[in-house]
């Protein structure tokens, strides 16, 4: 398994369990070295922007003082939903690892998949690989099984 998604997928359960967001989780990675790590706030934030892969963004846009992030890499739970992939796009992010399809977010009731179909064909200059998708799914069943949990 990879290494940055396995923090992902600890941002996503950390997120899960404080009842912050939803089953998604964010690694940014320069040069083999973590510039941010984050999860899912939506709920705790009542932000809908605040998508692990956007808060994450933010964060290595702070800590290296710029927006432009060309050189880094996104490591995600779950492929990232349209505002993700543009804020990507602004950050000049070009590769994009994630685990879970937006099919695999569908199961759980969000829209990705919906939105997502909306913009087919529109990912140029991102390349998006799936990785580790087992491992991811089990922190989609973490979620499933939660009695708390608020679907968005």
């Amino acid at each position: 398994m990879n290494k940055f998604m396995k923090i992902a997928i600890k941002e996503a359960k950390d997120g899960v369990r404080l009842n912050h967001g939803g089953p998604f989780g964010a690694v940014i990675v320069r040069d083999g070295k973590i510039i941010s790590k984050a999860y899912n706030t939506v709920l705790k934030t009542n932000d809908p922007t605040a998508h692990a892969e956007v808060n994450a963004i933010r964060l290595a846009s702070k800590k290296l003082k710029r927006y432009d992030l060309s050189g880094c890499e996104i490591y995600a739970t779950c492929m990232p939903c349209p505002m993700c992939l543009a804020s990507a796009y602004w950050a000049r992010i070009s590769k994009i690892y994630h685990g879970c399809s937006d099919k695999d977010a569908e199961m759980l009731s969000f829209d990705d998949k919906k939105i997502n179909d909306i913009f087919k064909g529109r990912r140029k200059g991102i390349s998006l690989k799936q990785i580790d998708r087992k491992e991811c799914l089990d922190v989609f069943s973490l979620f499933l099984k939660k009695k708390d949990k608020v679907i968005y």
